[in-house]
């Protein structure tokens, strides 16, 4: 396995809010890195702090690693563009699944397809210091577990990627292993469509009891108080964690007025797969 200095990166798309923060944290390591960013903002932005931009074209020649920190509808368009550029044997790294089982990385089999996403800094990760504290996506302060997945390419790959991502997203305690379809399970699935579909809901409710005359921010103290007790119950966190028979009947009785009975064919695979399709498409055109 190659040294952190002997491998050059080309983070695409480093101007943009992934990619600062990717770029930044890259900074601290050894990795020799180009910044490629064509957007007029981005480029500012990188400027502002003391990066030089380059095009894609430059970042990418010769290349060890390029690093996908762009839009996942972008994905296809510019791999399209730029497929013929990426050095033999070299890897391609995106932050989501999505593009990948998408089909919108470039079709060559010389190339090695990695992923890697954040899991975030968890709501029980004990960070005492404000600036963790306020790190809710992490990669700044707060400490946060991330997954991976080796899509295509040879197994020693795996190392390259991880070290690598570990690097994007530190400061990084466990890394996960994951098979592609595993990936779309854990996003879309879990974290936007059942995760961000929930809370958007408890907060739609929250809206409710407010129109109802609950003091705002006793609905919103008493739901986030709330919302601790009863992940530590569902995660099974501390002795004894339960709902009580009461609040049991009215989970079960809720249930059958938000949610439909199907409600987990958001598993089945043609349905992650119209979720990567409408995640992937270009502005402007149907999915």
């Amino acid at each position: 396995m190659k040294h952190e200095s002997e491998i050059t990166i080309a983070l695409l798309g480093a101007g943009g809010k992934m990619g600062l923060r990717t770029a930044n944290n890259l900074l601290k390591t050894r990795y020799k890195v180009r910044h490629a960013e064509i957007a007029d903002r981005g480029r500012a932005l990188l400027a502002e702090n003391g990066i030089t931009a380059v095009t894609p074209e430059e970042a990418i020649d010769g290349a060890d690693v390029t690093i996908l920190a762009l839009p996942d509808n972008r994905i296809g368009q510019i791999s399209e563009a730029l497929g013929g550029h990426f050095r033999p044997g070299s890897m391609l790294i995106a932050l989501d699944i999505a593009a990948p089982l998408a089909g919108h990385l470039p079709k060559r089999d010389d190339l090695t397809f990695f992923v890697s996403h954040p899991c975030h800094p968890s709501v029980f990760g004990g960070e005492t210091e404000p600036d963790a504290q306020n790190d809710f996506f992490g990669g700044i302060s707060a400490s946060q577990n991330i997954v991976c997945s080796l899509v295509q390419g040879p197994e020693e790959d795996y190392a390259v990627g991880e070290a690598i991502a570990r690097a994007m997203y530190a400061p990084v305690l466990d890394s996960h292993r994951c098979t592609a379809e595993h990936m779309a399970i854990l996003e879309p699935v879990l974290s936007e469509t059942v995760l961000g579909t929930c809370l958007t809901v408890v907060g739609e409710a929250i809206d409710e009891a407010v129109s109802r005359g609950v003091p705002e921010a006793a609905a919103r103290d008493f739901i986030l108080g709330h919302l601790k007790v009863e992940l530590g119950i569902v995660f099974r966190l501390f002795p004894g964690a339960t709902f009580s028979d009461g609040a049991k009947r009215a989970i079960e009785d809720a249930k059958k007025t938000i949610f439909q009975p199907t409600w987990k064919r958001v598993f089945d695979d043609d349905a992650i797969a119209q979720s990567i399709k409408n995640i992937t498409t270009p502005p402007g055109k149907a999915s």
